[in-house]
């Protein structure tokens, strides 16, 4: 049975999201092929995920998206973040603001991209204006439907209080909860949007011994050092409903390149939030050992 998922709106922006989204970095690697795209993204719109988030870091990824929602384009609001990486223009600058917004509509094959992020930008840099500027530029010329901010830590909270940007992505999981007490219900109370983006934290369950991957080993020494308990379910379940209904997060993306992880977490968001027992353990844990713990980018 294909579980229904539930929509949310985007704050103020106007848009609507499911509170499952797809996150598309795992896409855009040469192990990945273009029969792998069409089979997640049909799932996804099977499911009723109506947002893909992507990066121009992503390798292929934009690319990608394009060429299989071409012809689904209305099913999907479209995200992606920029401002770096154009060749022969510096990084955070307008021009890389705007050369990197015309080629996401070409490789997304779009006219319009949904949702617009600046992707980690320095809290300096916002500051001086010049990115915002450009990406409010490309709002008013109908490219870009919501200017928004990808971030953490002192640029995010910048970037909620700018008044900038209808929405925000931040990390939100199990090991980074600092943002539930701070930028999240900010944004909230501005009514700014708010995506969570690694709302597994790397699943550091996974691992019996300390990662090599510097990421994932520091989730991995966060998530030991709370002592969670699961209370007999599965972990990535646990994870996914507690930040899918964590008061102020609009919808999680879920980084996977699998239809049946895509499947498994849809059908734990159908279970509702997380018990209250469960959820005030949680909370009591980071509340306990997790306290200033800063954003992982």
């Amino acid at each position: 049975m294909i579980p229904t998922l539930p929509r949310r709106p985007l704050g103020t922006t106007g848009l609507t999201v499911s509170v499952l989204g797809l996150g598309a970095g795992r896409i855009g690697g040469p192990e990945t092929s273009e029969a792998d795209v069409d089979r997640l993204l049909a799932t996804a719109a099977e499911l009723g995920v109506t947002v893909v988030d992507t990066a121009r870091s992503y390798g292929a990824s934009e690319e990608r998206l394009g060429r299989a929602l071409e012809r689904r384009r209305g099913a999907f609001l479209l995200s992606t973040k920029l401002g770096y990486g154009v060749p022969g223009v510096p990084d955070w600058t307008g021009p890389a603001v705007e050369a990197g917004v015309d080629g996401a509509l070409v490789l997304l094959r779009t006219d319009v991209i949904d949702l617009l992020h600046l992707h980690s930008c320095p809290r300096d840099v916002l500051e001086r204006g010049e990115v915002v500027e450009a990406l409010h530029r490309a709002v008013r010329a109908g490219k870009v439907r919501v200017a928004a901010y990808s971030g953490e830590n002192d640029a995010l909270d910048w970037a909620v209080r700018s008044g900038a940007f209808g929405a925000v992505q931040c990390s939100v999981s199990l090991v980074d909860q600092e943002v539930l007490s701070g930028a999240v219900p900010e944004a909230t109370s501005r009514g700014l949007g708010v995506l969570a983006k690694r709302p597994l934290g790397n699943a550091p369950w996974r691992f019996e011994t300390r990662p090599e991957a510097e990421d994932v080993a520091e989730a991995w020494e966060r998530f030991r050092a709370l002592s969670l308990d699961a209370a007999g379910e599965p972990w990535d379940a646990v994870a996914a409903r507690f930040t899918a209904f964590a008061p102020g997060v609009t919808s999680i993306l879920l980084g996977t390149a699998s239809p049946a992880h895509l499947v498994a977490v849809a059908s734990a968001l159908a279970e509702g939030p997380l018990a209250s027992a469960v959820l005030g353990s949680i909370r009591a844990a980071h509340e306990r050992v997790g306290r200033g713990w800063p954003g992982r980018i």
